[in-house]
Order: structure tokens, then C-alpha cells, then sequence
């Protein structure tokens, strides 16, 4: 049939469903059909790791490309690294080609670097356990909540450096080199402390670079440059560790060789780890070679290097020096080995760690001594200069042999038989600090000695080397112990170079340093080799070995191994034991085991206790972490080697007596050591009992019950003593328990698991309850307690029904009394995680028992009759929430909503059947829901769980939602009707609405993938609540008013969701709250007055959307129809969406930061709402002050003044006292509107609208004269009078005004299909004012002409601008004596509190003049009429209606000829009133527009145009038009003359042939007007009226001069027309 296509195979795994049977495709082979039954689980052949990443990279490649647009450069650039990381690792893993550890390894890279993605993108955190993702549908809540907060304790890991020289280049070395690398650690300041390595270059005379090494050009299988740092802890690492590097030279001395110091180089081990970010990656580093400038100082070049102290240490003149690479890598040394084959294929030297690790390994041998030549003190020796002294050190044995290779020079090096220490030039006290390791033979330590020969290396006399003294030194002292790891001073003997040493017993039996004098009294007076008193040799060892020891106490424990020797002293031996060290011990440990148990078997009456404390002390060694890795040494001893068969009968009676005798003895120290033994004491008693009856097939068993019974005896009567009083009682106990759990699987053994468990439920309940015991073994309890819960035993079905009872009860009564939570909260996540598994494995697997059934069942059953409890205290942590430390307190929290979450979850309806038919009484049951209800709205409230943590709060969300359904018809059952219960019902619709509004549970911003995988998982989980709420409203029945209007908000807030179908359900509630409402009080004012104030507060917090408006209107509406409050209904519902309409719109405007028109328009819209047609006066002033504030943001103070005055004119001036309200404080009527009245006065100020404060000022005055407080009457006149200053001397700028034209249904509702006139900013024009709205509306495409738009543009889902500039139209013809009035004056009234505005639109009617286009050019003149006059409370205003006429092109001359003058007048004043400092150029670029037109064109062609015979005669109509437009021509012409009479005066001397140019041009410009003028004169009469009007002007204008500059003269302001 039809079979998918490739893409659906790609994602879909099941495609057919046959009878019975799934058809699966698989992907790796085409078109191959698997059949499976369908009962089986489908698993996917591909790693889940694989699929994570897959999936992971998918959703990161979209979120990476939006970094790179949020301009998040840097952390765009390392996902796409960590993603490519992450493509190869994937890889990797496809191949297949991995070892287990290599695939382990790349598993834990990936995961890492998801994690980080993730954290760092936001994404969700990812629970995993072992690198892969966990379900948790297999996992309980607790179990998960500990993944990612649990303890996180780590084994200690091992650290390992790989270091490998690449190339030493040099140009100052003629000789051989060697190459020294140790590890430094600066806090010690110890000279080398960690390691040792060595790497030997070779200089051939015929290599082609001279001076230039690379060590694999040299050695075809390279030996000495591969160096593995072994044994580094994770302190070592925390170290302040430098790689220092010394390098000694070969110098040819004529007969012989010598070796001198060279050079240091030092790198600091904190460069490399933040250089090496990952494990295994290996990076090259270049160290600098320094140079000593004094030899004295060599000692320590290395600490000057990194003290920086580089007046003792010369840098090299260029960057000549080592190249190494280095590599970290971690775990154990056979992991590394398998893993890293490549690495250990080459000639590898591993270096250990100088002394033991801190971890001494079972099997770990080594018998190491690290030597130091520290320095020595010589005599000159006759010399005129110093000596150059070389040591030369030998290893000899007893019989005077030297012992062969037992001198290393470093890893990597052959061993050799002697040592010569490299030479100090001239130096009688030479510092060397130079080591080496002497790994000497275990058999031949004893009786070796070092002998160390002091050579003058000379190369005047004849070149050779003198012997002029000696030292020397045992390495094993008489008792058996080595040399103590400290400096040793050593005597210096005189010899010669005839001096032979072939009997070394000639000095061996002299003092070899100031100990061994002092310890030989009876010294010979003449000696062998005389002692030179002033001439010493320091040195210094630290012995690395398994074998040996320093210690004195060891002997003894040599002793006790041998103890057949010396049978009489076993009992001394014995004491003694404890005071050996346990390095000692742990090296001998099976054989002193077998010793012990051998001297208990030989005799256990005289050795038993003394065995049996030795056995506790060795048993408690193996606690300290030093020796916790020879725990598996003593137990595969117990197994494999062991052999006492009888020992359990004295193992039980000593440790029986010690704990009968626990109430007598005061000190308990002996009691407390052997209970920490318990473990092991119970593992030898139990293989002692196994190795006995396995000999006697079984003999005695009921005596060793008996004896196992009365041990138990005894554990139960330590347990029951009272120890409040004993301090000391106190620590036994507490060690008891601790070791107690430790037991139960070496009884497993012996006994049944029934057995075991009766045994621990009698020791737990011999325990006294918390009340009876001190606070401090609380916690001791518990723990045990929970270790009993985690125990082997406990996963049995049999053991948990007998352990479970005892095991809540002490958790019971911490609970309750609130106390050590954390712990009790640890214990019920155990038991929750057991009953999880168990449920799986019952589900899963057909074999189980009824036992593993009934056991989950009795486990919820015991638990759920807690539940109370349990809430009682979830709900005290909520009440706590404010009071306690949070850090301390949110883990406890967590802890006990994680546990909590898991049993609801594990409840079925039969267990909740069970709980709501155990309470007793309404009364409880009640307490019980308002409990679990108010514990599950803290969840969703508090912050328990981390934003990132989906998965958890998904979880918490299915289990919340689940409960409530079993929970809501035991509401509904109990507390309906008669027995109504307001505050249950409450609180359930109060936990249903929160809910609801989680933001967890909002899936819309997640992605369509994750959104999938949710809805998958739980299914809209939102939608079940709003069903469960709808369901539990209906059945309120008569009980519905109780929640009207209290509900209403809530409800709302529910809707406001932006999920379709959850709206759905809820909006028809409103209805229903409308019809209660309208039954009982005849109106639902109450419930339309509680949604609008909700609606506002809700939507202005982001909710609701476009979408809701109309769900909301249409389906209330549908409900309302038959209602007969119809009219009523739909009225409310109108004034809702309309006001929502405007509220989402307001919403959106606020959005961004530079949208100040918008954010400015969307609050007027919503002001002027609210007081027109909702009449709420409380939040009309509320956005009056929040568009006041956008004013002021964008300073615009006129505006804001117009805003404030609105509230200005709510108030009266009255003494009424007015509450506090936003900013303002408790004050009376009149003292606020003082305020508001002296803040617009600021305002305008600012705004230089002096006019409009005017007004006010006057209002103030008359107030404060009326209240005689003549102190603000003066201020307040005082204002007013420099407000006229202001107006008459202050320049303020003329605006331009546009005309813009919101087209389309993008825009906002207050917006869209409208047109509006703005007021511009100063100096801003046209394109300026366009650049800026585009950028304000950046979808908006700009309408390129004036004409209006079709209905198809009006209703496309789009946005069109269009702008155009508009003129102002005032009306000052109520200014009284207009024309004396000052232009300044005038300019004010054109601009301001105009309403008016026109702009022309030019066409030509009929056929177009082509000889002079003028005379059929007319104008389509658009009046726009406006909503309220500019300026007001915001920069724009609408267009309320708009008028059009045509103007004629006679009366559009006279329009252009009157406006150019006007705009002459103007200027030219402004320059007689010296307003422009001295720039004359706007005038001259006015002037010589005007007149050059003129002269080209301009009104000669109107000239043309109207004044020719024929165009008079055929008008007769126009004949006052034209004289008029004669008129303004001579006028134009007079002020022109004005013009240049001012100009004149103030051009600049290098701008006076521009003058001239003028004045020319305008004298053939009114030549020209005259001419025609007097050929019209007979026709229309014109002459005298154009001299009066010339007259006029001239008085007028002399009156504005004088008025607007005292100091100008008639003859400067009027020239003669002349």
C-alpha cells in the first residue's frame, strides 16, 4: 500500500499498522520491512547520545544564526567552535571504531559541551545520569531532583603530564648539553620537590644548521624526549607548580671533561592549564634559556626567573630556547595506557612523583633514595686562586664493590656506577643543589655506604684532575633503619690523588658527621685519614620506599613477624603495635594478619585481647584516606587467605564484653575503636563461621545463633543507655551506628533476609525516640537509619514490610518536630526511589511476586497516613520562606518537594480512595485540602526549582494536575450545597488560575520541537486545568455569587492566555457572571467596573493579544443574544473590546526605546478613552502624568505643560483635602493645584510659550492677592514680567508643520486609516522629519504623492506612510492695531494654537498656456481642519475634517507675491533689530532670490500673464484682483529697496560685488514694473493707490523699527524709493 515517502521514513519509525503487527522501516537499509510483535518496545539502533546531539545541533544552529544579529560576537564564535567539537565527537561515535573507554570518554566530552550550550543559550537543563538523558517516567521525583543536587563526591583522580622536547636552539653552546626537567612548587620553596627527568642533546660537525638540535633528526628511535609525569594528585595540580628546565654543558678541558652550568628556563603551570583547555590536547610551549650572571647565584636561577629578579639573570639576544609540547592527561596509568597507544608506542620515560602519592596503592613497590648535593665549605688550599670543585659519587656495598648502575640521573637515562657533579668555576663554597636517584636493590641496603671525592679541576696543571678530600655516609643505620629525610653534614677527610680506597674500612669505622661522633666516645687519637675542622659537605635524602623504613618503631613490628624467635616478648610486642606507623603496617599487611591470627591460635587466652585490639587498630588504620585503597586488600584476604577457622568464638566474646562493659567504664576510647571495626570484625567472624562449618559440616550452628543473638543483645543495650549525661557514651553509640549498617550483608550470609531484617528492626527500635536523646545523636541516627534505607536489605519486598514500620516512626517524630529535615527528607527520597523501582520492575517484568506487589502497596498505604504530617510541615516551609536563609533553606526545601511530588505521583485512585476515607471528620478533611492546596500554589510560586530545569516543573505540573482531579470530587461531594465551604472552594479556584499561568506551561515561545516533544510528553497541560475549573464552576450551582465580581479578575487573567481552546472554555464564565450579577442587583456594574480595572493591569503586564479581543466579543455576544439584558450586554461588552483594542495598542507602542510619537500617541488614544467614554477619572490622571513623562523624556515641555493642565483643570481652588496619589503627597486642593499650576509655568518657560504662562501667571495672582500673601503675588509678577521680556528679546525658531497619512491594517487602531499634522523640531525639514517617522515605523513603505488612497490600500495588511509639509492658517485679526503689532509678536500667533492648515496642489484647467504657463496654472487648495489647535498635549493632532476650493492662477499670484513679501518684511526687520550677530547671508541669498527672479522671470511673468490688454479686457472680473496684485508688486518692490538699503550697511567689503550685482538687477527689475505699471494705469487707476499703499508701508514700517530698536533712525530704516 501506499508507502512513505524517503522524508517520512527520515521521521517517522512506524508508518503501517498491520493485525497484531508493526511495519518498521529501518534506516540503514533501503526499504527493508522488520516485523515485530506489537506488544514489543521499538528501539532505536542509534546511541541516544547521538540522537541528543543531532537533535541539539538542529535547535543551536538556529539560535547561533540569531547571535550573530544580536551582535553577541564573542559567544557566536565559541558555539560555533564547541558545535564543531561536537560534529566531530558525533562522528566519532557513528564510526563504531572506539574502545569501551575511548567511546566512555567522547561521551563525557559531548555531554559537557551540550551543557555548556545550553547553559550559555538559556536552553533547558538536561538531567542525565551516566552522560545519557533520563527518562522520567523510569525514575522517581527524588531520584531526579538529586541528579542535580546531589553531594557530587568524586573519587580522587590521578594526573598525569606528558612532555615531549621538540627542538633546543642555541648559539652559545660549542659542546654537548644536557637537558634536566623537574616540577617546582614555589610554596614550599623547596628546591626540586615533585619529579625528575633528563634529556641528553648530542652536536655532530656535520649537521648543516650548526647549533640548532632537533632531537628526532637525531635519534631514529628517540629515547630521552618523551617524558610521562606520573602520580600528580588534583592538589598537586593546586599547586603553584613551574616546569623548570636546566641546562649543563660538556666543557672540553684539554685532558678531560667537565661539566658547567648554562642556563634555566622556567614555565609557569598556570599558563599551561589555561592554554590547555581539554584533556589530551596537546600544545606546543617555547621557554626562554636565561643565563646566570653569577655562578654563586646558580643555586637559584630558577627562583630569580620567577621572582623576576632580572638583575641576577641575563635574557638571550634573541628567542633562542627549548620547544616542548605538552599534554594533560587523567585517571589511572592502565587507562591511560589503553586509550592513549599511540603515545606509549614510542620510548616513553615515566617519571613518579618524588615520595609516595597521596594514595598509597596495594602492589605500589618502590625503594627509591633521592640524593642532593647541597653545598660545601673548602679550605683554599695554598691556592692563589679558588678551587674547581667536582664531586664524583659512588655507591659501595659492604664488600667494597661498587655496586653497579644504582645511580640515575633522570627517567629516561641509563643508570650508571658513579656520578660527577657538574663544576662552579673558582668557587671554594660551591651551592649545586643538584639531585639524583639511587634506586639500590632491596638486598643490598644493608651495609652499602656512600663515599663522595671532592676533585680540584685544573687546566694549567697539566690539565688534570686532583683528589684533595673525601665524605662519606652509611645508607642504613645499626638498628635497621635508613637515613632520615633531612640535610645531612658530613666531615670532610684530607687524601691525594695516590690515595686508594681498596679497604673502605679505614674510614667506615671513623665518624662520618657530628651524630656519629657523639655516638663513638672511644675513638682512636690517631686516625687513618685525618679530619679537616674547616672544610664541610652538606647533603640531603628522602627515602621513597615499601620495604624500608626510618622509623625505629618499625623493628618491632620485624619483630612480631618473627615472633617464634622471641615467643617472650609476643605480649610486649603486641602494646606496641599501635605506636609503628601505618606506612609500616600497610606494607607487611597480610603477613601481620597472618601473624595475629596465628598467635590466637596457638594461644587464645594469653593472646585474645591483645590480638583482638591489634586486629581493631589495623582494621581502623585502613579508615585514614592515605590507606583507604588496602580496604580491597583486606578483604580479598578475608577470602582468599584467611584461614582461622575458631577465631569467631573469640572474635564475638571480645567484642561482646566490650560493648557489656560500655555502662561501667568512663573511658570509652578501646569500646569506640572496635565498634568503628564492626564491619570487618562481623566480615572475619562471619568467614570464620563459613570455614568452620565447612570443615565440621555444619557443627555448633545453634551456638553461633545464640552468640549472634546475644551480640545483638548487647547492641541493643549500648543503643538504650541513656547517654545525655555521658559524653562519652555519647561517641560510642554514635560509632556504633554509623558501623552498623555495614553489617547487614556479611548476616545475608548466615541468616534469612526475614531474619536480618527482625534482627535491624529490633536494633532500630531499641533506640530511644528524639525527645529522650540529646540533639547530636540525632543526626548520627538518622543516618544510620538512612543508610539501613540504602542498604541491599532493604531492596527485599520481605524485609521492607518489617523495616518500614520502625523506620517512619523515628522519621515520624523528627518530622514533627521539626528537626534535622535534611536528613529525614534524604531517607523518604530512598524509600520513594525503592517503591519506584519496585512498581517498574512489577509492571514490566510477569515473574514477580505477589510479595513485591503487596510490599509497594503496604509501603504508599504506612506513608500515605502520614501525608498530613508531611503537609503540615510543607507548609510551614512555605510560611518560613521570608525568614530563613535561603541558601541553607532551598535545599531542604527541595528536598521535601521532591519527595512529596513523588508519592502523589505514585498514587493511584485506589490510594487516594483510601486517603480522603481516612480522615474522620468534614472538619479534617478540609484542613487537608487547604493544606495540599496551598503546598501546590507555593510550588508554582516559589522558586524551588531553577528557570532552566523545564523537566522538573513539568513534572511537578502532570503530578499537581493529576492530584486535583482525584482531589476536586471530594470538594464537590463534601462542601457543595447545604455544607458550602467558601474558603476550600477558594482556594482550589485560586490554585487552578495560578495554574494556568505558569510559565513553564506556556508553550507558544518555545520552540516547535521542544513544543512537540511537551505535548507529546503531557499534552497541553493548561487545557486540563481550565476543563477541571469550568466543570468544578458548573457545579457550584446557587453558590456562584459567593466568587462575583472577586473572581472576576483571576478568571480574566485565565483567558488572557494565549491558548485558544483554553479561552474557549473560560470566556463564557463571564456570561455567566453577568447573568448572577443581573438577577440580583437588576445590572452587572460591579462586574464591568472589577474587569475593566483588572483588564488594564493585566494587558499592561504583557498578556493578551488581538486574537482574545475578538474570541472575547464574539462569544459573548453569541451568549448575550437571547438574554433580555441584550442591550445592556452588548453595550458592556463594546466598551470592553474597545477599550482592549486600545490598551493592546498602547501596549505596543510602549515597546523600544526611541518610539516617542508612538509611545506619546498610544497613551493620548487611551487618556481620552478613558474620559470620554469610560468616564474614569482615577486612571484618566494616571496617564496623564504618564504622557507628561514621555514629554519630558523627549523634551518636549510645551507639551508637557498642555498635559499637565488637563489635570490643572480637574481641580478647583479649594480648601478640600485630597488623599496621596502618585507622586503627590497628603495636601488640600488648593495646595496641588498651586503646584501643577507653578510646575506648567516651568514648562512652559522651557518651552519659550511665554503667552500661554501669561494667562496663568494672572490666574496666580489673582489667588495669592485674594489671600493677601503678597510675598507670591511679587514672585508671581515678577514672572509674568520677564515672561514679557522673554517674548519681546528672545529669538524662538518658526517650526514646519507635516501632514502624515496612516494607511493599512498594520498600524495601530489609533493610528490606522487616519491622518494627523505634527509639529516639527526646530530646524527639522521635510526629509529630516520623513527619515524619522520611517525609522519609527521601519515596515511602513513611503507614499510617494498627495493624493488620497483607494479602499484596496485602506484594507491591506500592510503599512503605507504618507507625509507631506502643510502651512500654517492663523486667524489674528482679534490682535488689537495689528499693523503696529512687532513681527516677532506676530510670528508667535501664525505658529501657535492654530487649527487650520493648507497645502496646494497646482494643475492645469483646461488647455495648458504654452506661451506663459502662469495664466492657466491654478491650485487645488487642501484645507485640513483639526481635532484640537497646535500645539496641545501632544506634537500631533488629528484631522477631524478637511475642505478643498481651486484657486484661480490670478489669486494664486496675489497669493505667492503676498507671501514672498511677507516673508521680505520679516527678515529685513530682524536685521534692522540686529537679530542675526553680523550673518548677512541668509538676507543676501533671500534678496538675490527675489530679484534675480524677478529680473529672469518670477513676477515679470506674472506681468505678462495679467497685465496684458487683452487678458484685462476678456476678465473684466478681475480688474480689482489685478490692481490688487499691481499693488503687492510695487510694495514688493519698496521693500526690496529697504532691503538693500539694510544690506548695504552691513555687507562685508568682500561681498560688495554682490551688492552692486543687486542693486543693477533691481533697478531693471522695477524699470521693468514701472514700464508696465503706467501702460495699465488709464485702465484700472492704480497710480495713486499704489503711492498711498507705497506711504503706508513706509509709516509702518518706521513704527516696527522704532518699536523693535529704540536706537534706529527714520533715515537708516526707509530709503528713498529712488
Amino acid at each position: 500500500e501506499n508507502f512513505p515517502t524517503q522524508h517520512e521514513i527520515e521521521t517517522c519509525s512506524v508508518f503501517k499498522v498491520l493485525e497484531g503487527f508493526y511495519i518498521v522501516c529501518n534506516f540503514y537499509f533501503k526499504m527493508s520491512d522488520l516485523i515485530c510483535p506489537k506488544e514489543k518496545t521499538v528501539v532505536p539502533l542509534e546511541d541516544p547520545i547521538i540522537t541528543e546531539t543531532t537533535s541539539t545541533l538542529q535547535e543551536w544552529g538556529v539560535l547561533w544564526k540569531q547571535l550573530y544579529v544580536k551582535h553577541k560576537v564573542d559567544l557566536f564564535h565559541k558555539l560555533r567552535h564547541v558545535m564543531n567539537e561536537l560534529i566531530d565527537l558525533r562522528r566519532q561515535l557513528i564510526q563504531g571504531h572506539l574502545a569501551q573507554d575511548q567511546t566512555r570518554e567522547i561521551k563525557r566530552h559531548i555531554t559537557v559541551r551540550l551543557d555548556w550550550g545550553n547553559e550559555h543559550l538559556g536552553l533547558d537543563l538536561v538531567p542525565r545520569k551516566e552522560f545519557e538523558m533520563v527518562d522520567q517516567d523510569h525514575i522517581s521525583v527524588s531520584e531526579l531532583y538529586k541528579l542535580r543536587h546531589g553531594d557530587g563526591c568524586q573519587v580522587p583522580v590521578q594526573h598525569h603530564l606528558f612532555i615531549n622536547l621538540k627542538s633546543f636552539t642555541y648559539n652559545t653552546i660549542s659542546e654537548d648539553a644536557d637537558v634536566f626537567f623537574s616540577l617546582y612548587d614555589t610554596r614550599d620553596n623547596k628546591q626540586i620537590r615533585l619529579l625528575h627527568a633528563q634529556s641528553t642533546l648530542y652536536t655532530h660537525t656535520g649537521h648543516t644548521q650548526k647549533g640548532h638540535i632537533h632531537t628526532q633528526d637525531i635519534f631514529p628511535q628517540p629515547l630521552h624526549e618523551h617524558v610521562k609525569e606520573h602520580d600528580l594528585s588534583s592538589k598537586d595540580l593546586k599547586r603553584d607548580l613551574y616546569i623548570v628546565t636546566h641546562v649543563i654543558r660538556t666543557a672540553n678541558a684539554l685532558l678531560f671533561l667537565l661539566l658547567r652550568p648554562y642556563g634555566c628556563a622556567v614555565l609557569a603551570m598556570s599558563d599551561v592549564f589555561h592554554t590547555i583547555t581539554d584533556l589530551k590536547e596537546e600544545k606546543d610551549f617555547v621557554l626562554k634559556v636565561y643565563t646566570c650572571n653569577n655562578e654563586n647565584e646558580w643555586f637559584q636561577i630558577h627562583e630569580n626567573i620567577i621572582r623576576k629578579s632580572s638583575t641576577k639573570y641575563s635574557a638571550p639576544s634573541t628567542n633562542y630556547g627549548l620547544i616542548i609540547s605538552l599534554q594533560l592527561l587523567r585517571g589511572e596509568l592502565d587507562q591511560i595506557r589503553r586509550e592513549n597507544q599511540a603515545v606509549f608506542s614510542r620510548a616513553l620515560a615515566i617519571t613518579r612523583k618524588l615520595g609516595f602519592p597521596d594514595v598509597i596503592m596495594p602492589g605500589d613497590t618502590r625503594n627509591d633514595l633521592y640524593l642532593t648535593l647541597e653545598r660545601g665549605d673548602f679550605e683554599r688550599g695554598g691556592k692563589s686562586v679558588q678551587k674547581n670543585i667536582e664531586v664524583t659519587v659512588y655507591v659501595l656495598y659492604a664488600d667494597g664493590d661498587t655496586l653497579k648502575d644504582c645511580i640515575s640521573l633522570g627517567s629516561g637515562e641509563p643508570n650508571t656506577s658513579e656520578h660527577r657533579s657538574f663544576v662552579l668555576y673558582h668557587n671554594n663554597s660551591p651551592r649545586w643543589s643538584e639531585m639524583i636517584k639511587l634506586p639500590i636493590p632491596i638486598d643490598r641496603f644493608r651495609g652499602s655506604h656512600l663515599r663522595f671525592e671532592f676533585r680540584h679541576c685544573s687546566t694549567k696543571d697539566k690539565g688534570e684532575k686532583k683528589l684533595f678530600g673525601f665524605s662519606f655516609t652509611p645508607l642504613m643505620r645499626e638498628d635497621g633503619t635508613t637515613l632520615s629525610d633531612e640535610s645531612h653534614e658530613l666531615y670532610v677527610y684530607k687524601c691525594d690523588e695516590n690515595t686508594t680506597f681498596s679497604n673502605q674500612g679505614l674510614y667506615l669505622s671513623m665518624p662520618c658527621c657530628k651524630e656519629d661522633f657523639n655516638s663513638c666516645p672511644n675513638l682512636p687519637s690517631t686516625l687513618p685519614f685525618q679530619r679537616n675542622p674547616k672544610e664541610t659537605f652538606w647533603v640531603s635524602t628522602q627515602l621513597c620506599s615499601t620495604k624500608l623504613t626510618q622509623n625505629g618503631k618499625a623493628m618491632d613490628l620485624l619483630a612480631l613477624l618473627n615472633w617464634k624467635a622471641h615467643p617472650d616478648k609476643v605480649l610486649d610486642i603486641l602494646g606496641q603495635l599501635r605506636h609503628i606507623n601505618g606506612e609500616e603496617i600497610v606494607k607487611f599487611l597480610r603477613d601481620v594478619l597472618d601473624t595475629l591470627f596465628c598467635l590466637l591460635d596457638d594461644n587464645t587466652d594469653k593472646y585474645g585481647p591483645l590480638v583482638f585490639q591489634s586486629l581493631v587498630f589495623i582494621i581502623n588504620l585502613l579508615r585514614d584516606s592515605r590507606f583507604y585503597h588496602f580496604r580491597p586488600v583486606m578483604e580479598a584476604y578475608i577470602q582468599n587467605h584467611f584461614a582461622g577457622a575458631l577465631a569467631y568464638k573469640e572474635l564475638i566474646r571480645c567484642l561482646k564484653w566490650y560493648m557489656d562493659r560500655s555502662a561501667e567504664v568512663v573511658r570509652q576510647d578501646h569500646i569506640q575503636e572496635a565498634m568503628r571495626a564492626l564491619e570487618y570484625l562481623l566480615k572475619f567472624i562471619v568467614q570464620s563461621r563459613i570455614l568452620y562449618s565447612r570443615a565440621t559440616c555444619g557443627m555448633e550452628e545453634e551456638l553461633f545463633r545464640a552468640s549472634i543473638q546475644e551480640l545483638f543483645q548487647s547492641i541493643r543495650f549500648v543503643l538504650s543507655l541513656d547517654s545525655r549525661s555521658s559524653e562519652t557514651l555519647v561517641f560510642t553509640q554514635a560509632a556504633l551506628l554509623n558501623s552498623f549498617p555495614d553489617i547487614f550483608d556479611e548476616l545475608l550470609q548466615m541468616f534469612t533476609v526475614q531474619e536480618v531484617a527482625e534482627y535491624v528492626r529490633g536494633t532500630l527500635g531499641s533506640m530511644p525516640s528524639t525527645v529522650d536523646i540529646g540533639q547530636s545523636m540525632d543526626v548520627v541516627k538518622l543516618q544510620s537509619i538512612a543508610r539501613t534505607v540504602e542498604s541491599r536489605l532493604f531492596f527485599f519486598p520481605e524485609s521492607r514490610s518489617i523495616l518500614l514500620p520502625v523506620v517512619l516512626h523515628h522519621i515520624h517524630l523528627h518530622l514533627r518536630q521539626q528537626r534535622e529535615l535534611l536528613i529525614c527528607s534524604g531517607i523518604l527520597t530512598s524509600i520513594f526511589s525503592i517503591i519506584n523501582t519496585s512498581a517498574m520492575v512489577h509492571h514490566i517484568t510477569t515473574e514477580s511476586t505477589a510479595v513485591e506487589e503487596i510490599g509497594v502497596e503496604v509501603v504508599l498505604i504506612i506513608i500515605i497516613r502520614r501525608m498530613k504530617l508531611y503537609l503540615t510541615l510543607y507548609q510551614w516551609f512555605c510560611n518560613a520562606w521570608n525568614l530563613t536563609d535561603m541558601e541553607v533553606f532551598l535545599p531542604v526545601q527541595g528536598e521535601y518537594v521532591s519527595t512529596l511530588l513523588s508519592l502523589l505521583r505514585q498514587m493511584t485512585e485506589v490510594h487516594f480512595h483510601h486517603l480522603l476515607n481516612n480522615f474522620h471528620s468534614k472538619e479534617e478533611l478540609k484542613e487537608f485540602l487547604l493544606k495540599i492546596f496551598c503546598v501546590f500554589r507555593n510550588l508554582m510560586k516559589l522558586t524551588i526549582f531553577p528557570r532552566d530545569w523545564s523537566v522538573m516543573r513539568l513534572l511537578t505540573s502532570h503530578v499537581i494536575v493529576v492530584t486535583t482531579q482525584y482531589l476536586s470530587p471530594a470538594l464537590h461531594k463534601n462542601f457543595s450545597e447545604a455544607d458550602f465551604d467558601f474558603k476550600v472552594w477558594n482556594s482550589f479556584f485560586s490554585l487552578t488560575v495560578l495554574y494556568i499561568n505558569q510559565p513553564s506551561l506556556q508553550l507558544e515561545p518555545l520552540t516547535q520541537a521542544k513544543r512537540k516533544k511537551v505535548l507529546d510528553k503531557y499534552g497541553d497541560m493548561r487545557v486540563m486545568m481550565a476543563y477541571e475549573l469550568f466543570s468544578m464552576w458548573q457545579k457550584l450551582g446557587e453558590n456562584k455569587p459567593h466568587f462575583i465580581p472577586g473572581m472576576m479578575g483571576p478568571f480574566l487573567g485565565v483567558t488572557l492566555v494565549p491558548q485558544s481552546e483554553v479561552r474557549n472554555i473560560m470566556i463564557p464564565i463571564f456570561h455567566d457572571m453577568m447573568d448572577w450579577e443581573q438577577r440580583q442587583n437588576g445590572n452587572f456594574k460591579l462586574v464591568e467596573a472589577e474587569l475593566m480595572d483588572k483588564l488594564e493591569s493585566m494587558v499592561s503586564d504583557g498578556k493578551g493579544d488581538g486574537n482574545h479581543r475578538e474570541l472575547f466579543g464574539l462569544l459573548l455576544l453569541e451568549k448575550i443574544e437571547q438574554e433580555t439584558w441584550r442591550e445592556t450586554g452588548i453595550s458592556f461588552v463594546t466598551s470592553v473590546t474597545r477599550l482592549m483594542e486600545r490598551l493592546l495598542d498602547y501596549r505596543e507602542c510602549m515597546k523600544g526605546d526611541e518610539m516617542e510619537n508612538k509611545k506619546i500617541g498610544g497613551s493620548s488614544n487611551l487618556m481620552n478613552f478613558y474620559k470620554s467614554e469610560m468616564n474614569k477619572e482615577e486612571m484618566y490622571i494616571r496617564y496623564i502624568h504618564k504622557l507628561c513623562d514621555l514629554h519630558l523624556q523627549a523634551e518636549d515641555y510645551t507639551e508637557s505643560a498642555f498635559t499637565l493642565l488637563l489635570y490643572w483643570e480637574l481641580l478647583h481652588w479649594e480648601d478640600r483635602p485630597l488623599r496621596e496619589f502618585l507622586h503627590y503627597p497628603t495636601q488640600s486642593e488648593w495646595q496641588r493645584k498651586e503646584g501643577l499650576s507653578r510646575k506648567v509655568l516651568h514648562y512652559f518657560n522651557k518651552g519659550k510659550c511665554w503667552e500661554y504662562g501669561i494667562s496663568l501667571c494672572r490666574e496666580l495672582a489673582f489667588q495669592y492677592e485674594t489671600l493677601y500673601d503678597y510675598q507670591s503675588l511679587s514672585w508671581i509678577r515678577k514672572m509674568e514680567a520677564a515672561y514679557y521680556d522673554n517674548i519681546i528679546e528672545q529669538q524662538r525658531i518658526e517650526p514646519e508643520f507635516f501632514r502624515m497619512g496612516f494607511y493599512g491594517r498594520k498600524f495601530p487602531f489609533f493610528l490606522r486609516n487616519k491622518e494627523f499634522v505634527c509639529r516639527g523640531y526646530d530646524y527639522e525639514r521635510l526629509e529630516d522629519f520623513q527619515q524619522r517617522m520611517l525609522g519609527e515605523f521601519p515596515q511602513a513603505i513611503a507614499m510617494q504623492h498627495p493624493n488620497q488612497p483607494d479602499d484596496a490600500l485602506l484594507q491591506s495588511d500592510a503599512q503605507y506612510l504618507q507625509i507631506y509639509a502643510v502651512t500654517p492658517v492663523s486667524d489674528i485679526t482679534d490682535v488689537p492695531q495689528l499693523e503696529r503689532v512687532p513681527e516677532r509678536i506676530k510670528s508667535f500667533y501664525r505658529i501657535n494654537n492654530v487649527t487650520r492648515f493648507h497645502y496646494d496642489r497646482p494643475f492645469h484647467k483646461g488647455p495648458k498656456d504654452r506661451e506663459n504657463e502662469f495664466r492657466s496654472l491654478w491650485i487645488e487648495r487642501t484645507t485640513l481642519i483639526l481635532s484640537r489647535p497646535l500645539p496641545g498635549i501632544s506634537r500631533w493632532a488629528e484631522v477631524e475634517r478637511r475642505e478643498l476650493v481651486e484657486v484661480s492662477p490670478l489669486e494664486n499670484a496675489i497669493y505667492v507675491v503676498e507671501n514672498k513679501t511677507q516673508e521680505l518684511r520679516t527678515l529685513i526687520s530682524q536685521y534692522q533689530h540686529r537679530q542675526h550677530h553680523g550673518n548677512i547671508n541668509p538676507l543676501s541669498m533671500l534678496l538675490n532670490g527675489v530679484i534675480d527672479a524677478a529680473v529672469n522671470g518670477g513676477i515679470a511673468r506674472y506681468q505678462e500673464a495679467f497685465f496684458d490688454k487683452e487678458y484685462i479686457n476678456s476678465q473684466p472680473e478681475d480688474t480689482e484682483r489685478i490692481a490688487q496684485l499691481n499693488d503687492l508688486m510695487q510694495e514688493q518692490v519698496h521693500i526690496l529697496g529697504v532691503g538693500l538699503a539694510v544690506h548695504e550697511k552691513l555687507v562685508h567689503p568682500e561681498m560688495r560685488p554682490l551688492h552692486k550685482k543687486l542693486i543693477d538687477q533691481f533697478h531693471m527689475m522695477r524699470a521693468g514694473l514701472h514700464q508696465v505699471s503706467g501702460s495699465t494705469c488709464s485702465s484700472v487707476c492704480v497710480c495713486a493707490r499704489a503711492c498711498a499703499v507705497s506711504v503706508n508701508i513706509q509709516s509702518s514700517l518706521y513704527m516696527w523699527s522704532n518699536r523693535g530698536c529704540q536706537r534706529a533712525t527714520q533715515g537708516s530704516t526707509l530709503p528713498e524709493a529712488s
